[in-house]
Order: C-alpha cells, then structure tokens, then sequence
C-alpha cells in the first residue's frame, strides 16, 4: 500500500471512495462526497494535507485535513476518511490516519479536531475535545468531538469551528 498526497486526477477516484465507504441503503449520494468537493473550493483547503491510499494502482482510500479554528488559532480538521468497503478493516485506515496526523505535526499544527467514533479514534491520541478545553461550536456534537494534540500545542482553548462547508451540510 502508498499513501501519497492527493493529485488532480484522483478526484473521480477519491469520489468513488467516499461512495463505497458511505453508502445509503436507498442509495442517495453520500454526503461526504458533496463535502470533498466543497472543501477542495473553500479557502480552507489544504492541498498538503490530502492523501490517497493506493493499492496495485487504485485509490482505495482518502483523507483530509482542512484549516479550522480554536478560537483565534489556527488549527486543523480531521475529515473525512473514507476507505472503499471492500478493503475496510485492513488497516488502510489506519495509514491514512497515521499519514495525516505526521504530517500535520510536521507542518507544526497544534491541535487536530474531528468528529468520530469514540471506539476507533482514541487508539490515535484523540479524546474528547472538553478534556482539554476544547469544545465544537455546535453544542450537540461535544458527545464525539474530539482533539488530538501535537507537538506544536501549546494549550489552546475555546470553541473550535470548522470550515465553512461543514456547516452546509444536511442535518
């Protein structure tokens, strides 16, 4: 498996991962879709910080982070990742995961934010955003918001905000 950061002509590929991985039982667009495509237009795009899974030359997984707020600090957003649904539970998740947290912390990031499962994502470093202070502008997603601190953190605290197209989101 390669992880590698994201090129231009994975967009087709990376949409049919998030497809794969999201599917609906009535067989409705997966929102994350939607979402990738947003965030490749907003000013929060991060172009170093989207990576690919690739297995025998096909994309089989995405992930991406995207500039979010703590407050006033710069801070980033873990989301979404997505594996295609027949290679999830074989630990290209976990590489994606491992992939975008190191870099991150190489581009000196303090604190990565994302809402998530509370069985997969602590066994990254994440916790529950209100441990440390660190709590999403919407109140009904404290119950899985969470942060992972890097080495770049120096105690930041407030209200973490996502980028814009999160919030266009359906409910």
């Amino acid at each position: 498996m390669l992880i590698r950061r994201e090129r231009s002509d994975d967009i087709e590929a990376i949409d049919r991962v998030h497809r794969s991985a999201f599917a609906t039982d009535d067989g409705a667009e997966p929102g994350e879709v939607g979402l990738v495509r947003l965030l490749r237009q907003d000013a929060s795009w991060l172009p170093a910080l989207s990576f690919v899974a690739e297995q025998a030359g096909t994309v089989v997984g995405h992930i991406c982070l995207t500039r979010a707020t703590v407050g006033f600090v710069p801070v980033v957003a873990l989301g979404p990742i997505g594996v295609s649904s027949d290679h999830q539970g074989t630990g290209v998740g976990a590489a994606l995961m491992h992939a975008a947290i190191g870099a991150a912390d190489a581009l000196e990031e303090p604190v990565i934010g994302l809402l998530g499962h509370l069985d997969y994502y602590p066994r990254f470093g994440f916790a529950l955003g209100a441990t440390l202070g660190i709590d999403p502008d919407q109140p009904d997603w404290a119950a899985h918001f969470q942060v992972r601190t890097l080495t770049a953190y120096s105690d930041e605290r407030g209200e973490f905000r996502y980028a814009a197209p999160f919030y266009a989101l359906p409910a």
